[in-house]
């Protein structure tokens, strides 16, 4: 289709012909015009203009083009009628168009749209349809057509948030630059780039902070209705104030007030409403007096700073919405977060790294939906959660509707009639021959069947798989929410569904007050990443159960008064506000050391509420529920220091005189009833809604006061028992963060959080720092932690989460995979595994990684504390994946039952497959150590290298040619000595498959080491075997044969000449080898297949598929 024929139908209208003559879609079927939908007391009516395999364009002719919080609003209806649609609205006699179309992204469904005025502005449009566009012949399913219009629809929020970063990194440095006042004695920075002046960049983070809230605020018209009202301000306040002598800046003379007397501020006087226009009240805090406003008197800042900070945000399109304009630049709140973790605090070198949507995505969904089900399950509905009760018997009826569509990829009932027949044939395992008949499985997959980079034999697994999901489904075998977790099934579009077709309004009720009362807690929050994933979990949940109550209680008005109640008064005409604004109060919390990760945290959230509120110019406050304060819900301090619970407190308590300890515990008693009772006031008064702005200020003010007053009581006597010399100094190194103080209510009152989820530091506590030649030990001490010797403070934070955490609580961390394959661990890993469920996947940094900028393996840990239908461990391989992968890996996790007694060299075994586990059964069982066999004669050397070799692990019987200006032997070539005669089955062992595959399960899948070698059971059958020592041989001489002496030049070592061995050149002779290994261990054809061909996609590479 040309741009003149699309350009001709857009202006006529002609959507069936755009789609059906041109695009190749389908006509539609049934009924085509959809029952009217009414939002907002406006009715919206579809018509379907066509179809593919179920996915359905509609149109719509409206008075008035519809916001994106109306889209929203129409999806949560029009869903039950459409689940997947393209809606195109119109105004009659009007080329005005609005593209709406929802998106599951990171498991999310939203919405994107796409607005052009006319048919010529309609270039970014045009671009995106030729990838919704079809053949006439093309063989298509539902999964297929989604997959075209995410692809084309979808917005790349993160490469854009990138470009953005870019610029923004060097915005900030200047602007820091143009501050005075703020101890310009020291400079921003050392010779190294180190940060000194730690205040004035700090200020800088707030100041940008602020500007960047304001630059979304005024797109939407909340700053005078104005859209470039700073810009139009700073030139305003320079043409009038410029020639006068008493002129400052715009900061002095404008931003101060604006900020404090204006957006912090119920108020305003008509006079300064002449000067700065109708601004809306925000409260929330941000715009309050910052610390550091009231520590320095003088700050300054040039308007030069102003005037190059302005025109960079000018060139991008900023949103509060997910949204695509012809530039491209559209971004939106999730940019704050980037730029937080990226830059601002160099949290990389505190251990911590940004966590992708996808990441907390899983972590969350996977605890705390199964938390909701778990309460729900014990409430009145209890009946529904039985195995024939509607829960299970809605999920055995669902068919494949809850695998997710990665996993159904070319899937059908006849999938093995359907797959090539030389692929086909290497499915029965119980005739001969199975690696001949396989020979065709590491080809890559066809396109009909593919996901992205898979060979067949990846995805004729996971076609099996969905074999056995279905039938799993389908015979009632699913009778436990956890079940979702350990199959991998679409959790949240189950819960979603069950509560929008239910007919049990007490299930709905059960469920509601489920999610109002569930409390999540990050402990080392960051930027907010995992409370954004837990408010997006939630948000359609409290959605859905809303809607349901009101149409309930439209039938019945005696149900659901008081939840309804609770709306009806103030946010009648903006439920998405009230249940943004309940989630934040009432079931996140966050704590950070870093303050500034605490301001933009609240930043973000603050920022969620105001995209769903439109400007109303005739409102009070011009339509903006003042924003609430979560000042104390997102803390800052330190999680590993100070008392989490009462009885730590008394613990401490045991020494001393025993009248001062007594009087002591009532003091903290009498505090604690009190700040319990000033804060439960405090979030009430926020809750009701209530106008009454002098109550919520005295709230605040007692609340501050009294839980200060008991910090300082639980800081000074912690300071007296720690032995420390100067209080102030010790504050500020140690942060004590008390829990059971700062959240009373939920430590005491519900025995401690619900759900825990986040990615803590992964620092040595210490190691000492390469600049600051300090470690965390020299800052700040820990006490009483058992994972003290783990060494590392992820370890000691999950230790306090099992803590604060209640006895019946989940949990979730991404923690590196050290966790599980380093010894000195396995204290942490006995307090996870203790009286829990626990669900671990794995996963590589090579070929991709799952964080950006830094090479780390980690796993993914999901606990179930006390779990009374679950005591079991599942895990899953260290995975690896390539970029083009990324968006169905947590789709495709598969976990294997795993007995966490039955650790292999220390360590918890990383098994992905049934196999793996015979297959360690029967070398475990079989043989002695390859570092204690027998001696009947002499030794000799095996040389192996201890570290590189990702895929390989290079070993032979002599050592590499290597010469150096430093010396004659590299680094990472180590040596054994064995019997001489057992030499060629052992360096024939570790040049195996079979080792390979062991290395994976037992190490930290970076450095062969002694722990390995001494665990590796070798039979002396295999010694003795005569086939071993000329396959020794043959190996060897093809090593030789295809090595290459290269030269290269070393910033450490100088110049190196040194040999290269590429051992994948040998795969058919390591081959041989395994095949000789398979008959002394007793493995069947099928554990042989699995061995040989482990990991064989990324070891061989482009070797895989050549003609040889």
């Amino acid at each position: 289709m040309n741009r003149n024929t699309f350009n001709q139908l857009i202006q006529q209208g002609s959507w069936h012909e755009l789609f059906i003559t041109e695009m190749g879609w389908n006509a539609p079927q049934g009924q085509h015009f959809l029952p009217t939908i009414t939002v907002d007391d406006t009715d919206y009516d579809f018509t379907v203009v066509a179809q593919r395999n179920g996915f359905q364009i509609l149109t719509c002719q409206v008075a008035v083009i519809p916001n994106m919080s109306t889209c929203r609003k129409i999806d949560l209806k029009l869903r039950r009628q459409a689940n997947d649609y393209i809606a195109i609205y119109t105004l009659s006699q009007s080329e005005h168009h609005l593209w709406a179309c929802p998106l599951k992204q990171n498991e999310k469904r939203d919405m994107v749209v796409v607005e052009y005025a006319t048919a010529d502005q309609a270039d970014f449009l045009f671009s995106k349809l030729a990838a919704i566009t079809f053949d006439i012949a093309e063989l298509t399913t539902i999964i297929d057509v989604r997959q075209h219009v995410t692809q084309a629809f979808a917005v790349n929020s993160e490469k854009i948030t990138k470009d953005f970063y870019n610029g923004f990194r060097k915005q900030h440095k200047e602007f820091a630059t143009f501050i005075t006042g703020i101890d310009d004695n020291i400079p921003l920075y050392d010779s190294k780039k180190k940060e000194l002046n730690r205040n004035k960049l700090w200020y800088a983070s707030v100041m940008l902070n602020r500007l960047m809230f304001c630059y979304f605020i005024q797109k939407k018209g909340f700053l005078n209705g104005d859209v470039d009202y700073l810009t139009n301000k700073l030139r305003q306040v320079q043409a009038e104030e410029g020639d006068n002598q008493f002129y400052r800046s715009f900061y002095r003379d404008f931003l101060v007030s604006l900020f404090h007397e204006g957006l912090n501020a119920p108020h305003h006087t008509p006079e300064w409403e002449r000067r700065f226009g109708r601004i809306p009240y925000l409260n929330g805090g941000m715009f309050d007096v910052h610390i550091i406003e009231q520590q320095y008197d003088d700050i300054d800042i040039a308007d030069d700073a102003f005037i190059s900070l302005f025109a960079f945000f000018d060139t991008w399109q900023w949103h509060l919405d997910t949204r695509i304009t012809a530039t491209g630049k559209d971004i939106n709140p999730d940019v704050l977060g980037y730029i937080f973790e990226q830059y601002i605090n160099d949290r990389a070198a505190m251990g911590a790294y940004y966590t992708k949507e996808d990441i907390t995505e899983y972590i969350s969904k996977n605890c705390i939906l199964p938390w909701v089900f778990d309460r729900v399950a014990e409430s009145s509905s209890r009946d529904s959660f039985k195995p024939n009760g509607y829960v299970w018997s809605t999920l055995r009826e669902s068919g494949d509707h809850y695998i997710y569509d990665a996993v159904k990829r070319g899937y059908s009932a006849d999938w093995q009639q359907r797959i090539p027949a030389d692929i086909a044939v290497g499915i029965d395992t119980s005739k001969p021959d199975l690696l001949e008949r396989r020979k065709q499985w590491n080809r890559p997959t066809a396109d009909q069947f593919a996901l992205p980079t898979e060979i067949w034999r990846e995805t004729i697994e996971r076609l099996q798989r969905c074999d056995t999901l279905i039938e799993k489904i389908s015979s009632g075998a699913i009778t436990h929410i956890n079940d979702f977790i350990t199959l991998n099934l679409d959790i949240r579009s189950f819960t979603y569904d069950l509560l929008s077709q239910t007919t049990d309004h007490r299930l709905v009720a059960n469920f509601y007050h489920a999610l109002q009362n569930v409390t999540i807690l990050d402990p080392t929050c960051g930027s907010g990443a995992f409370l954004f994933a837990a408010m997006s979990i939630l948000e359609p949940l409290y959605e859905v159960c809303i809607l349901r109550m009101q149409e309930w209680n439209a039938e019945n008005p005696k149900l659901f008064c008081e939840e309804l109640g609770e709306i009806a008064r103030k946010y009648r005409s903006n439920i998405q506000y009230f249940i943004y604004k309940s989630i934040i109060l009432r079931n996140l919390y966050g704590v950070d050391i870093m303050v500034e990760a605490t301001e933009i945290a609240k930043l973000r959230l603050f920022l969620k509420m105001v995209a769903v509120v439109e400007v109303d110019k005739r409102a009070d406050n011009m339509g903006l529920d003042p924003l609430p304060d979560i000042d104390f819900n997102i803390r800052c301090g330190n999680t590993l220091v100070g008392y989490a619970t009462e009885a730590q407190l008394e613990k401490d308590l045991v020494q001393g005189d025993m009248f001062a300890k007594q009087e002591f515990e009532q003091k903290i008693q009498e505090r604690l009833v009190v700040v319990s009772a000033a804060y439960e006031l405090f979030r009430q008064v926020q809750l009701s809604g209530s106008d009454d702005r002098v109550e919520y200020a005295k709230a605040k003010k007692d609340l501050r006061q009294h839980l200060a007053d008991l910090n300082e009581l639980l800081n000074r006597h912690m300071f007296a028992a720690n032995g420390a010399a100067d209080y102030e100094a010790f504050l500020a190194s140690h942060q004590p963060f008390h829990w059971f103080a700062e959240y009373y209510n939920i430590i005491h009152g519900n025995r401690g959080f619900d759900v825990v989820i986040g990615n803590p530091p992964y620092v040595e506590y210490n190691k000492k720092d390469s600049k600051t030649k300090k470690a965390i030990s020299d800052y700040y001490r820990i006490q009483d932690y058992k994972t003290e010797s783990c060494g590392n403070l992820y370890a000691y934070v999950i230790e306090r989460c099992k803590v604060i955490a209640n006895n019946t609580s989940k949990q979730g961390f991404i923690i590196p995979s050290a966790s599980l394959c380093t010894p000195r661990m396995n204290t942490l890993l006995n307090i996870m595994v203790n009286k829990a469920s626990v669900w671990t996947s794995v996963w590589d940094e090579r070929p991709s990684k799952l964080f950006d900028g830094v090479d780390q393996q980690l796993s993914i840990h999901i606990m179930s504390i006390n779990d009374k239908h679950y005591n079991s461990t599942y895990i899953t391989p260290m995975t690896h994946w390539a970029a083009k992968q990324r968006e169905t890996i947590f789709k495709n996790i598969h976990y294997s039952k795993y007995s966490i007694n039955e650790r292999v060299a220390e360590v918890i075994t990383k098994i992905g497959h049934i196999t793996e586990l015979s297959l360690l059964n029967k070398i475990s069982i079989k043989g002695v150590f390859i570092t204690n066999i027998p001696n009947k004669t002499k030794t000799a050397a095996i040389y192996y290298k201890n570290a590189g070799g990702r895929y390989w692990k290079l070993v032979k019987s002599f050592p590499t040619y290597y010469k150096s200006e430093k010396g004659d032997k590299t680094s990472t070539e180590k040596t054994i000595n064995i019997p001489i005669e057992a030499l060629p089955a052992v360096v024939s062992i570790i040049a195996s498959s079979l080792f390979y595959w062991y290395w994976r399960v037992v190490s930290n899948c970076r450095h062969l080491t002694n722990r390995e070698l001494d665990n590796f059971p070798i039979i002396e059958s295999v010694i003795q075997d005569k086939s071993i020592k000329n396959l020794f041989k043959e190996y060897e001489n093809d090593l030789d044969h295809n090595k290459k002496r290269i030269s290269t030049n070393n910033k450490t070592s100088g110049h190196i000449v040194q040999d290269f061995y590429y051992m994948k050149l040998s795969k058919p002779i390591i081959d041989k080898i395994d095949k000789v290994f398979a008959k002394h261990y007793g493995f069947t054809d099928e554990e042989l297949d699995f061995i040989i061909n482990y990991d064989i996609k990324y070891r061989m590479g482009d070797e895989l598929n050549t003609d040889e």
